[in-house]
């Protein structure tokens, strides 16, 4: 039995100005052999293939809590994955542990810089194209801690300051706006990825922690005006995880106190699901204890 996977190289896209040239890789798996790893529920129980039959992207999926979500969301059983990030080495190793978790996925890898609009238009155009018109589910992960050490907002560099804002806020409300369309189309869920300094001012976190603020009240809002549409739209503060970003944010701190990405992704993998269809507008903690509850009691609302 062969190993190999076949890319196809006719999904093949240009360049922006100052990027260099690089193909969107869709990538057809046909082993057989697929690691079966049951998850638990948000109740308990053992579940599989929650997501089965999912047409999904994922931004800043090259690394931390996006490769994991992409690994997770494929064990469920998608169909079908978008995985997008500014690193293109990074996001075909993510797209063999694709293989190695789900061989009969569907992988499409997609180079890009979100902070600029037409880089944001090429992705969606390019995951349409690619899922035939089809998208169930948007996870708004990536993001940019800006310069490190973090500076203050007096000494914040302007254009820094702008590349975080239209990464981190911008670009998840061009790609709910570009995207929804086609989510109206079969339905789904819109996940944004926020933080705790969303909602605390931390001196230092400057245009990150800004950022976040206007992922929680565009969430809010995108969620308001959606309400009774086929598209729900949450967030998920994950909390504290030992990622790359979080390890250049805070040198200083212990990042083994901090928890492992692969801890944070059953509230995603449930809000991504159908067990979640009634729930919209809901702000979840990834490592809270009795965010089951709290979804539970969203449901019956």
């Amino acid at each position: 039995m062969s190993n190999d996977f076949a890319f196809d190289n006719d999904a093949f896209q240009t360049s922006g100005e100052g990027l260099p040239s690089r193909p969107e890789r869709l990538l057809e798996f046909s082993l057989t052999n697929a690691e079966d790893r049951p998850y638990k529920s948000y109740h308990g129980g053992l579940r599989m293939n929650r997501l089965k039959g999912k047409y999904i992207l994922i931004t800043g999926a090259s690394q931390g809590l996006g490769r994991q979500l992409a690994i997770d969301f494929a064990r469920e059983g998608a169909a079908a994955i978008a995985i997008v990030s500014r690193r293109a080495d990074a996001l075909e190793k993510v797209g063999r542990s694709l293989r190695e978790a789900s061989p009969e996925a569907r992988v499409l890898i997609i180079t890009a810089d979100l902070s600029r609009e037409e880089e944001i238009e090429r992705v969606v155009a390019t995951t349409l194209n690619e899922f035939r018109g089809r998208l169930d589910v948007m996870v708004n992960n990536a993001s940019s801690i800006g310069p490190t050490p973090l500076p203050y907002l007096l000494d914040y560099p302007l254009e820094d300051f702008r590349q975080v804002i239209e990464t981190n806020l911008i670009a998840p409300f061009l790609l709910i706006k570009k995207t929804l369309p086609a989510m109206i189309e079969s339905g789904g869920s819109i996940i944004n990825v926020t933080s705790d300094a969303g909602r605390i001012g931390y001196p230092g976190w400057g245009a990150y922690g800004i950022s976040k603020f206007g992922i929680e009240g565009m969430s809010a809002t995108w969620a308001a005006e959606l309400d009774g549409s086929p598209v729900r739209v949450n967030w998920v503060d994950p909390g504290e995880m030992n990622t790359e970003m979080h390890r250049a944010a805070e040198p200083e701190e212990d990042p083994t106190q901090w928890a492992d990405p692969a801890d944070v992704t059953e509230v995603f993998i449930y809000l991504a699901s159908d067990e979640a269809k009634n729930v919209n507008g809901q702000r979840f903690e990834a490592q809270e204890e009795d965010w089951g509850r709290k979804a539970e009691a969203a449901q019956s609302a």
